[in-house]
């Protein structure tokens, strides 16, 4: 098991396992684990939020995080890509906490919705906004040995084998909600 670290972020409580702050995050995007996505570039100013996608696992027991995890970040003329928030989903609390667990089967592909990321950003002409996705963001959140059983006590894990579903009978999306210059206006693209 390898899975992705942390690095940078909204990070609260890790002691000195995880730095704070935003970072050029390319070096993890290089990862064959991180799926990317990468809007065209922005021809005038504009804000953004939240992830949905079709997924399915090996595991009946795993996880999706906007950031890793997803995490948004901004892409700049540089090629620079600075995090600015991130979020993580347990697969089993897909339908609410407050719904009985919902474990996954193996194969089969599930709709999810992960909570809207908390951040507004300005992203300046020339700037792009860019999504990751995966399966872990250590040590940040902790580890998912994908099992089923109690990541506290456990000590071998299982390599979950997930993916992410682009087609017409399995879309997934991102809707970024966009505030016109002076904020009065929104519109969701």
């Amino acid at each position: 098991m390898n899975p992705v670290l942390s690095y940078g972020g909204n990070v609260c409580c890790t002691g000195t396992a995880v730095q704070a702050g935003a970072f050029d995050q390319r070096r993890m995007e290089a990862r064959d684990d991180i799926l990317v996505y990468t809007t065209r570039t922005v021809q005038r100013g504009h804000r953004k939020s939240a992830v949905r996608s079709r997924r399915r696992s090996t595991c009946r027991r795993t996880r999706r995080t906007p950031t890793s995890r997803s995490r948004c970040s901004t892409s700049i003329p540089t090629a620079r890509a600075y995090n600015l928030d991130e979020s993580i989903q347990r697969m089993r609390y897909r339908d609410g906490y407050d719904k009985p667990l919902a474990w996954m089967e193996s194969g089969k592909v599930y709709k999810v919705t992960l909570q809207p990321l908390t951040t507004s950003n300005y992203f300046a002409a020339g700037h792009r906004l860019r999504i990751e996705v995966s399966s872990s963001n250590f040590p940040r959140f902790d580890r998912n040995l994908n099992t089923g059983g109690n990541n506290y006590d456990e000590s071998k894990g299982v390599v979950a084998h997930n993916a992410v579903h682009h087609s017409k009978q399995y879309p997934s999306q991102i809707t970024v909600t966009v505030i016109r210059s002076a904020g009065l206006d929104a519109d969701t693209q």
